[in-house]
């Protein structure tokens, strides 16, 4: 195989779905692409910002749904890049948060292939943020975690016990389906009473949001067929949601 000559891999946040929200060093470096391979959560209308005769591949992961293992996907970089010279790793919210962004780019750095980030919109605090509630808020909570309810061997990561012991706004990643787990270890800490939101397509047209306590959501995300991707956010910002005071009382007419 012919070698370009200078190969480069840029890693591109693509922020939490709506096109948008890219950056525009994000578009520039879109435009400058020979290759572009891009991820489900990355919305395909960025990719009216590449040359035509860009190379784009899909290479897609969600939930049950993988196209390429992680190795594959780092594989590909390398020989992409050797062959066709810049490639551009569009990759949905923040690469570098649970987005495996600096696991890409070491892997290119092993084969001698020039590497850049760029930031994206995490969508564990820009979807929040877009549906009126903020991660923090002055009197209400003064930290946040962002976990990814799910480990690598698919268990509910042992950080959701440490952070359901704060007073710290949570907000969960890739945990929709952990969401029984998340409400019992809530629950066991006495916050069965706590306001959580849970946002599917944050961002888009489609978007859908359950709003509830820890001791009702299960039932709310069920009735409204929430499903991912999606993010849970649990805490007393989750009142700040424009919404919120009609959502609760229309809840707890339901319950009654």
């Amino acid at each position: 195989m012919k070698k370009y000559i200078n190969p480069k891999l840029t890693i591109v946040g693509a922020g939490p779905g709506d096109p948008e929200l890219i950056t525009v060093k994000g578009i520039n470096a879109l435009s400058k692409a020979d290759v572009i391979l891009y991820d489900a959560l990355a919305n395909i209308e960025l990719l009216k910002y590449a040359p035509k005769n860009t190379l784009k591949v899909f290479v897609g992961k969600r939930k049950n749904k993988h196209e390429y293992k992680q190795e594959e996907i780092n594989a590909l970089i390398v020989e992409m890049a050797l062959k066709h010279g810049n490639v551009v790793r569009l990759k949905g919210g923040d690469p570098f948060v649970f987005g495996r962004g600096q696991e890409e780019i070491k892997h290119a750095e092993l084969f001698e292939i020039e590497t850049e980030y760029i930031p994206g919109i995490s969508s564990a605090t820009g979807v929040p943020g877009l549906a009126g509630i903020p991660v923090t808020h002055r009197g209400v909570s003064e930290s946040f975690w962002v976990i990814t309810a799910t480990t690598q061997k698919g268990q509910l990561s042992k950080d959701v016990l440490d952070a359901a012991r704060t007073n710290a706004t949570v907000v969960l990643l890739m945990g929709v389906h952990k969401l029984n787990e998340i409400v019992k270890v809530f629950t066991a800490e006495g916050k069965s009473s706590t306001p959580v939101a849970v946002i599917q397509n944050g961002s888009l047209d489609s978007e859908q949001i359950a709003i509830a306590s820890i001791d009702s959501i299960e039932q709310v995300v069920k009735d409204q067929k929430i499903k991912s991707p999606a993010i849970i956010v649990i805490g007393d910002v989750v009142k700040s949601h424009r919404n919120y005071a009609l959502l609760a009382h229309d809840l707890k007419h339901l319950l009654n």
